[in-house]
């Protein structure tokens, strides 16, 4: 293992190299936060891939593989077409707002009214999303060195916030295009063909296992419409995908590399699904589906790729990891202690001062010790992001689509689907149990509900702040009203406000 070790270690040190160099280029809170919104296609479509492609998608796909056979690359799947949705349709309107958060988009588009509770939401999705990455160290490290989970929580979690720390979104962004590189080698290029091989090939394959493993439906209709609703749309609202598409240089980078990212997503979904299902006929009687990803590196790889596999699966986890870390602090420093100090910001679409940076540096470095406490002290990951997604998704999703798409949506009826959509998942998951699909199902259309009535019985939206909106979505800066509430007369709104 000394080869592997070694691979791993100098992995490790590049990581934290890469975010001390980040340090020197973030000296702004545009540049700390979003890069400087300067990511050109290569880039951008790489990181992009990286923050969505974590532990989940990696040693949860080819468990899914290992468990369903081919129908198991269906959560990657609809991760993929979420952000292939995003890329499409929504992504150019996304970046041309130059804000620096979900929450900031729904105060422009409602009128300043949505933040703080939408904010509130968005930080305990990221919270969670990131102690539940953070808490997949501990398989990788396990079968590395052979320490304790809470040695490895805190060794994975540290260097994570380390770099984090230091340098923002550029120093996330360069060990992101690493950690996308080590991915495609370590499980595209590498593991995928060995591990078909080492089965016996595609033939063999079918030979050994049911015929239900090669069902492209077998993992059942009902779970696939499930991971539409939670993986799909929650890649449209998260607020850690949105921070991704604020880095984009310009809508069309945002559009086109998002379409390359969420591409190699189903690629990956797929090779995934096949890692397992050759894992299954290698080792037909594994106690749990999820150690196949580990079992089948540790006992088939040669030395030296054994590392470059193991180091492509941290990569995975510290991708995520440290995207949702930024965007939790983001959201907690900029949504909610902001508001609180009474610090409302106008859209953000300036630079603040230098100790912009300290302060959202600080937040990182808190957040990121509250992720690896909790990480230690909790145990059952899948219930914690299963909450996470089903109030992202039950609580925002309306309201962030709806103000995207139906001009007739108002604030208050932004705010009543935040609370209602948010409080029936909640009841829901109590009732029926927190994996239960009912939850995400009844709490989504109790919150279309909510925003559709409420809005037609409340009064538009003030003709300034749509007005406003359009301008911002069209890529024009905020304009200010003149005295009676409309855009100043040289500057007309554009057709259709």
């Amino acid at each position: 293992m000394a080869v592997d070790y070694a691979v791993i270690v100098v992995y490790l040190a590049g990581m934290l190299a890469m975010g001390w160099w980040g340090m020197r280029r973030a000296k702004s809170k545009s540049e700390f936060l979003v890069a400087g919104r300067r990511l050109g296609p290569a880039m951008y479509s790489g990181t992009m891939a990286a923050i969505v492609l974590g532990g989940a998608s990696t040693i949860g796909g080819v468990g899914l593989g290992y468990q369903y056979g081919l129908s198991g690359a269906w959560m990657v799947f609809t991760i993929g077409l979420g952000l292939l949705a995003l890329s499409v349709f929504f992504s150019a309107r996304i970046a041309r707002l130059k804000v620096y958060t979900v929450s900031e988009m729904l105060d422009l588009r409602y009128g300043g009214r949505a933040g703080i509770i939408s904010g509130v939401v968005m930080w305990a999705y990221t919270l969670m999303l990131a102690v539940t990455s953070t808490i997949a160290y501990a398989t990788i490290f396990d079968v590395l060195f052979d320490v304790n989970r809470t040695v490895a929580i805190v060794l994975g979690g540290t260097i994570v916030v380390a770099y984090s720390t230091l340098g923002g979104m550029w120093s996330i962004t360069l060990t992101d295009m690493v950690q996308f590189v080590v991915k495609t080698i370590g499980l595209l290029l590498l593991l995928l063909p060995i591990a078909v091989v080492k089965a016996g090939g595609f033939s063999e394959m079918k030979a050994q296992l049911p015929t239900e493993y090669f069902d492209p439906l077998g993992i059942g209709g009902e779970t696939i419409f499930t991971y539409v609703l939670i993986y799909t749309f929650g890649m449209l609202i998260g607020q850690d995908i949105w921070q991704r598409v604020f880095t984009a240089r310009s809508d069309t980078t945002a559009r086109w590399g998002g379409t390359v990212a969420g591409t190699y997503c189903l690629v990956y979904a797929i090779a995934g699904a096949v890692i397992g299902t050759a894992a299954k006929v290698m080792y037909p009687n594994l106690a749990s589906a999820d150690s196949a990803f580990a079992t089948i590196v540790k006992d088939e790889l040669p030395v030296g790729v054994r590392g470059l596999v193991l180091a492509a699966a941290l990569a995975a986890v510290m991708s995520t990891s440290s995207g949702a870390l930024i965007a939790c602090a983001t959201v907690a420093n900029n949504d909610i202690w902001s508001r609180l100090r009474g610090v409302v910001g106008a859209g953000g679409a300036g630079d603040e001062p230098h100790d912009e940076v300290k302060g959202n540096r600080a937040f990182i470095l808190i957040m990121g010790i509250a992720v690896i406490l909790i990480a230690i002290a909790l145990n059952d990951v899948v219930e914690a992001l299963t909450v996470a997604y089903n109030l992202l998704v039950g609580g925002l999703l309306v309201p962030i689509i709806g103000g995207l798409l139906w001009r007739r949506g108002t604030a208050a009826g932004a705010l009543s689907a935040v609370c209602v959509g948010g409080v029936a998942v909640i009841g829901l998951m109590w009732h029926y149990g927190i994996l239960a699909n009912q939850p995400i199902y009844y709490g989504l259309l109790a919150s279309l509900a909510v925003y559709v009535v409420v809005s037609l019985a409340t009064p538009p939206t003030d003709a300034a702040v749509l007005a406003a909106w359009r301008e911002r979505l069209a890529g024009n800066p905020a304009r200010p009203p003149s005295e009676d509430g409309t855009l100043a007369p040289d500057h007309p709104s554009p057709s259709g406000v």
